[in-house]
């Protein structure tokens, strides 16, 4: 490929709403152009990279068995109002409708289509298991788009999914697409995590997240140093910090803290440690009667320690509160505790609430909370003898670093990492809601066990660029790289020597399968050069009058320090060489 035949459309500076640097980069080196709101146009050179991604998906997809489809990216709306989804799965599920006012979705995702293709096509127990996968575009009405191609509406994605007989033989290829997505993301060369995640509107019993490591990730990553323990924070199990409840040694006393409403301004003004506190969180859960009337509301109080955080997916997963939950309104706090937030405890409501205790909290004596009055806290209190035992005691935190691990093999770290793809064994959650059966060897109808895998193409890009850049711009690992070598030939318009030996060397590089580009342009040396360390090409070699005078060539890596001096009849095959390393 030549310069002069592609487009190539760098910036010097970035767009002011570009947060993260791989957005920043991306625009930079012409890899994307904003359409709209996390909508984007992907140049030649951004699409280049997306090709190189999609190869290595599809070599892995098919050598772990798993048949290639396209499903549409229009879907109608009577398979996701049979799966359940179209109603639950909330404003991200973009809804529309045609001519004839029948209603349709943009696909976030393919369960639905993909179960019905399966009803249909896989009547018997002969025919399983089976996978099929397609990589499409996707559209989720993101509330805010943000970071690029990490948080955009449209995106591509690679989604496949599994159909086995029994859970076994589920489990199996399950495994099977776990092993899959670590061939692939070592193939791409980069630094990534497999851990424990929730399952999220997607549903089902078990899955994992892949991770790129990154500082920018928007995901907290949960892992021990000393063993194999990795999970999302999300599903990160937080054990008690306190072994057994110490007896009370204090008191119940009514404290003023005037205008202290925060655990660490009551921790100062009483000059206690913060972990002598307990924080108050107030939700309330709605029952609805078929005709959609509210007919009841039961507001839940949640007690985690003064310097811990409630973790959301965790208080979801509460009896009670699986069916749905939100934050309590002001109004309602105020007709339960007497008092606006600030001030909350679990001593003296005015109305009946349920008590849920994380684990830590139930260990916990002689600890501050609120009194329910504004201005004042109770410090001294101990359950059983001054409220009682809490209705529920449960994993509600979110862990912090230097917590026990879950696996008794040392304590938690934290790092931040950029989901790229997901894992989930989903049993019959599809395939029960949509008659999706085989018949056994015995003629009956039994529901199929199903998985689905999804790998973010396109926020690949993003992941991979935060986790490889420096001052200068991208550095690709080679795989991803939309060329492995550019020739920077100096004064290509003007010698003909230079000229001749760039067009040699081209079309040698090419005959051996190198993917390779010629900077034909004919730019000055510094635009040149700049212009490739942005887009982040591994190899670059450099061709002069002055060196091939000497009959040298300088050859160099995008991370390396100073360009390497190589005889110009060995350059392919020391390029060769380097890129088959």
């Amino acid at each position: 490929m030549k310069a002069s035949q592609f487009f190539i459309a760098t910036l010097k500076e970035a767009p002011s709403d570009a947060e993260v640097v791989s957005h920043r980069l991306m625009v930079r080196a012409g890899m994307i152009k904003r359409l709209g709101a996390g909508i984007y146009s992907y140049m030649p050179m951004g699409l280049r990279v997306i090709r190189k991604v999609e190869a290595i998906i599809r070599e892995e997809m098919n050598r772990a068995g798993a048949v290639e489809l396209l499903m549409p990216v229009v879907q109608p709306a009577e398979l996701w109002q049979e799966s359940g989804r179209f109603q639950k799965y909330g404003p991200e599920l973009l809804r529309v409708k045609d001519r004839h006012e029948r209603d349709f979705v943009i696909q976030p995702t393919s369960e639905e289509v993909i179960t019905d293709i399966a009803r249909q096509e896989l009547r018997s127990y002969k025919q399983l298991p089976k996978s099929f996968y397609h990589i499409q575009t996707k559209f989720r009405d993101e509330r805010r788009p943000r970071f690029g191609v990490m948080r955009g509406r449209e995106f591509t994605m690679k989604d496949a999914y599994s159909f086995d007989r029994d859970l076994e033989s589920g489990r199996r290829s399950y495994q099977a697409m776990s092993n899959a997505y670590r061939a692939i993301f070592d193939r791409m060369g980069l630094t990534y995590r497999a851990v424990a995640a929730d399952t999220g509107a997607i549903g089902g019993d078990v899955s994992q997240e892949f991770q790129v490591i990154a500082d920018t990730g928007e995901d907290a990553i949960v892992y021990c140093p000393t063993s194999d323990y990795a999970a999302n924070i999300e599903m990160a199990e937080a054990l008690p910090l306190i072994a057994s409840r110490g007896a009370a040694a204090e008191a119940m006393t009514k404290a003023p803290t005037p205008g202290k409403s925060t655990c660490e301004d009551v921790a100062a003004l009483l000059k206690l440690p913060l972990e002598r506190t307990i924080k108050s969180l107030v939700l309330a859960s709605d029952e609805f009667n078929e005709a959609g009337d509210l007919v009841k509301t039961t507001v839940w109080l949640l007690l985690v320690r003064g310097d811990h955080s409630l973790n959301e997916v965790k208080a979801g997963k509460l009896p009670g509160l699986k069916a749905g939950w939100r934050f309590a309104t002001v109004p309602e706090i105020v007709e339960h505790f007497g008092t606006p937030p600030g001030y909350l405890g679990p001593i003296g409501a005015k109305k009946p609430v349920k008590v849920v205790a994380d684990r830590t909290v139930a260990a916990m004596s002689d600890f501050v909370c609120g009194a329910n009055e504004t201005d004042f806290h109770l410090t001294g209190v101990n359950w059983g003898r001054d409220l009682p035992e809490p209705d529920l005691v449960a994993d509600i935190r979110n862990v912090v670093e230097g917590n026990p691990s879950p696996d008794g093999k040392g304590v938690l770290a934290i790092q931040r990492g950029i989901e790229v793809g997901h894992v989930f064994l989903l049993g019959t959650r599809y395939s029960a809601a949509m008659n999706a059966n085989y018949l056994d060897e015995n003629g009956k109808p039994q529901p199929m066990i199903m998985g689905c895998y999804g790998i973010g193409v396109t926020r690949i890009l993003g992941a991979a660029i935060e986790q490889n850049h420096d001052e200068r711009g991208i550095v690709w690992p080679l795989p991803l790289a939309p060329f492995a070598v550019v020739i920077c030939p100096i004064g290509y318009d003007r010698s003909e020597a230079v000229r001749a030996q760039a067009d040699a060397l081209h079309a040698q590089l090419q005959q051996a399968g190198v993917d390779v580009m010629l900077d034909d342009r004919g730019e000055r040396p510094g635009a040149m050069f700049a212009d490739w360390e942005l887009i982040g090409v591994p190899w670059r070699v450099v061709l002069s009058d002055r060196g091939l005078k000497e009959g040298q060539a300088e050859v160099q890596g995008r991370r390396d320090a100073a360009a390497t001096a190589v005889p110009v009849a060995a350059v392919a095959d020391h390029l060769k060489a380097r890129l088959a390393a």
